[in-house]
């Protein structure tokens, strides 16, 4: 399988930069995700990969072969790439049925009816579609529309598989079980894959590799679990999961760890800027808060806490804590119990806390 370098691409629409010098690498067989926010730049990164949009500098190879430059002024057109790409809509042919709209790329290309048959017959199998070859696409649940779509893409047995948001139009339960269906698809197809979603837990169950995008410019490359427990920046630890920012100063530095002055008091956290002084925004994840009435042996990042508001969400309880004048989110296992009101110690995990230059 097939490894796809984007090397220092930019595009602008007008006076709107949607890509600012990205370079990144999708992995042989692996699913690299691309996740952020709406306008971020993923969904025209993708387009410039597939051939769809033409970047304005830059180059995209896929292996050693070049499949745009701006220097050398190459451009592969799509058809020609041995790229599928499912998008968001699905774009299936409401006139066609299930079996036309996946043979429609192979008649394309004029293969046999032999082997036209041999490839939809697999494709069916694998995405547990046979039966379902007659129908129109009006005649199908979401969920097997989806499927359909990516049937399409899959039967030209192409070297690179391109995803746009293909779960958005499923409702919620669907959605969370499909995602496990193609992460396990393409675990077995060992297709290289680059993914775009806005869905953080979708991109946590899928990517080998997560890449967080904002405002044209990536923010982060990583594995999910190195993103959620060291995010690079502010943007990235709000952007993933749930956090609480603290802000504060930088006053001291004691074995690989800063001391923070801030507005609940000293907080000691790990941190990306070590410089004194410096104006920084604490970040503090709502699971690494524990709750105690005894005191803690240790002292140190421990404070005196009051319980405002208990959620019970059915897996946790949603606490909601006022220390001092601040009020931050806490969460505990459901078989707890808190009363409102009621005073506690709260602790916050000096490892899994993190400053970030204001």
């Amino acid at each position: 399988m097939p490894t796809v370098q984007v090397q220092d691409v930019s595009k602008s629409f007008g006076k709107v930069v949607a890509l600012d010098h990205i370079d990144l690498t999708a992995e042989n067989g692996r699913i690299t995700v691309l996740l952020g926010p709406s306008g971020c730049g993923k969904t025209t990164l993708l387009r410039c990969i597939a051939g769809l949009e033409k970047p304005d500098h830059g180059e995209i190879l896929l292996d050693d072969n070049l499949l745009t430059s701006s220097k050398k002024h190459v451009f592969v057109p799509p058809e020609k790439r041995d790229i599928g790409m499912v998008f968001q809509s699905y774009a299936l042919w409401p006139h066609m049925k299930v079996f036309d709209n996946i043979t429609f790329p192979l008649k394309l290309r004029k293969m046999s009816k032999t082997e036209i048959k041999e490839r939809v017959e697999r494709v069916l199998d694998l995405l547990r579609l046979s039966g379902l070859q007659d129908r129109y696409p009006s005649e199908l649940s979401g969920g097997q529309q989806q499927r359909v779509a990516l049937a399409r893409a899959l039967v030209q047995e192409p070297k690179v598989l391109l995803l746009d948001e293909p779960l958005s139009n499923l409702d919620a339960k669907l959605r969370e079980h499909t995602r496990f269906e193609l992460r396990d698809l393409q675990r077995k197809l060992k297709i290289t894959t680059v993914y775009v979603t806005h869905d953080q837990a979708e991109a946590m169950v899928l990517s080998d590799k997560m890449v967080v995008m904002d405002a044209g410019k990536i923010q982060q490359v990583g594995s999910p679990g190195e993103i959620y427990e060291k995010p690079a920046n502010k943007f990235v630890a709000d952007f993933i999961g749930t956090t609480n920012f603290i802000q504060g100063t930088i006053s001291d530095r004691l074995d690989g760890f800063v001391i923070v002055k801030s507005e609940i008091g000293e907080i000691r956290c790990r941190s990306v800027c070590f410089t004194s002084g410096a104006k920084v925004f604490v970040s503090i994840r709502p699971e690494h808060l524990r709750l105690s009435k005894p005191q803690p042996n240790s002292c140190d990042n421990t404070y005196r806490t009051l319980v405002k508001d208990v959620t019970f969400l059915g897996d946790i309880l949603d606490l909601r804590l006022q220390v001092g004048e601040k009020v931050i989110r806490a969460r505990a296992p459901p078989y707890l119990k808190f009363q409102i009101g009621e005073e506690y110690n709260v602790y916050i995990d000096p490892e899994r806390t993190w400053a970030f230059e204001k």
